[in-house]
């Protein structure tokens, strides 16, 4: 059901795996492969949305899976776009995060 003041924002349009004719709306340059439900609701409460997720439901060009969407509140002059930009940057810097803090090993450089 449609609310005012409020916008849906599909799991699938952060997924890098898929294309854009299957609904991905952001470019593969912040783009990351297999967002979370979870991560995408982190994210969008770090931007300072208010969010409502909805775990049962598919993207309507990817009807068989089941992948959910959140449903964030309407960010002033700016439209949703320039919005699932800021949620896409959000979530990599979440999932960079995510990789310190569980201990991912530290690329060394070897000096010539």
């Amino acid at each position: 059901m449609k609310k005012r003041g409020s916008m849906i924002i599909w799991i699938d349009y952060f997924d890098s795996s898929i294309g854009r004719r299957q609904g991905r709306r952001v470019p593969l340059s912040i783009a990351t492969h297999a967002p979370r439900l979870e991560e995408v609701v982190k994210a969008a409460e770090a931007i300072g949305l208010k969010v409502e997720e909805v775990v049962v439901a598919s993207h309507p060009k990817r009807h068989r899976s089941r992948t959910g969407y959140v449903r964030v509140s309407k960010v002033p002059n700016e439209g949703k776009m320039a919005a699932l930009h800021e949620l896409a940057k959000a979530l990599t810097r979440l999932r960079s995060l995510k990789g310190q803090a569980v201990g991912k090993p530290k690329e060394r450089r070897l000096h010539s």
